[in-house]
């Protein structure tokens, strides 16, 4: 769906992407991350062809950036904004008209997607009447009335409560289902651990972590493996120290130490054993950890 090769972008100068390629597959939840100034907008805006790169290349599936692939794109940008006069059904049915849906199909998928959202009864409001909350849905709404085969969405859930922000992941999975390939630009590294099957991080305008997050995960792995149970055995061969951790204990491993064999031991001592897994960090910890590197 995307094929992105040396992108670079400056503004006078700062460098503001360096070199950045990356490659998003069909049907996949891509997370795209870095920290604040990272680069992440500017990236966004390029594939969305609002800004020229100043070298590089971006293909959007498979041909170079065109009016109509453009028209193929969902676009939830950084910067909030929905005609405030419009009715809200009205302002939805005009923004996938603009993309190409006839009109009275717009109107029929908008009016569809506001009863899922829970704001069918606000079909008839202003857009300038309905709060943080429900503007915010409706902007996601605005993303994909049009039904595009790419979904680019920059912070989805941003001041959505516990409830709205499911909402909105479970739509972005069914659509994912129908075959919908969706960029994720967040800072809540729960979503992407959640939701994405690959990354992108980015700092000071260059790759720093690119790949199937599980693999990034192992890669920053302890050698160590998470248990839960009623009580651990003392003694266990192969463990050098046991470190609390939530519900379970973490047990840090000697070099030579698999955790199969600790497994094996916990199983020969009688312990009933309620959880047990390899140890990985949450990406939270390995994104602070990597930023912090490059820094």
């Amino acid at each position: 769906m995307i094929q992105v090769e040396n992108l670079v972008k400056h503004y006078a100068n700062v460098k503001a992407v360096d070199g950045v390629s990356f490659a998003v597959g069909p049907g996949e939840i891509f997370g795209l991350l870095g920290p604040n100034g990272a680069g992440k907008t500017t990236t966004i805006r390029t594939l969305m062809d609002i800004l020229k790169p100043d070298s590089g290349s971006i293909k959007l599936m498979g041909k170079p950036v065109s009016e109509a692939s453009k028209a193929r794109i969902g676009y939830l940008p950084e910067e909030r904004g929905l005609y405030k006069n419009f009715r809200l059904l009205e302002c939805l049915a005009y923004l996938g008209a603009l993309k190409g849906m006839p009109r009275k199909e717009a109107a029929r998928r908008a009016s569809a997607l506001l009863e899922r959202v829970d704001l069918g009864g606000y079909a008839r409001r202003r857009v300038k009447e309905l709060s943080k909350g429900m503007t915010q849905k409706a902007q996601f709404l605005a993303a994909i009335v049009h039904d595009p085969d790419l979904l680019i969405l920059d912070e989805p859930f941003q001041g959505l409560d516990p409830v709205n922000t499911e909402l909105l992941k479970t739509i972005l999975l069914e659509e994912q289902a129908r075959g919908k390939t969706v960029i994720l630009s967040t800072h809540d590294m729960n979503q992407v651990e959640e939701m994405c099957q690959r990354i992108l991080l980015i700092n000071h305008g260059k790759v720093v972590l690119y790949g199937p997050l599980d693999e990034i995960k192992a890669q920053y792995a302890e050698h160590a493996v998470v248990v839960e149970c009623d009580a651990l055995p003392e003694g266990l061969a192969g463990v050098r120290q046991v470190e609390p951790r939530n519900h379970g204990q973490v047990l840090l491993l000697e070099p030579l130490t698999s955790p199969q064999a600790i497994l094996r031991q916990l199983v020969e001592a009688g312990v009933t054993v309620r959880r047990f897994e390899v140890a990985t960090p949450p990406l939270e910890q390995i994104f602070i950890r990597v930023v912090e590197g490059v820094q």
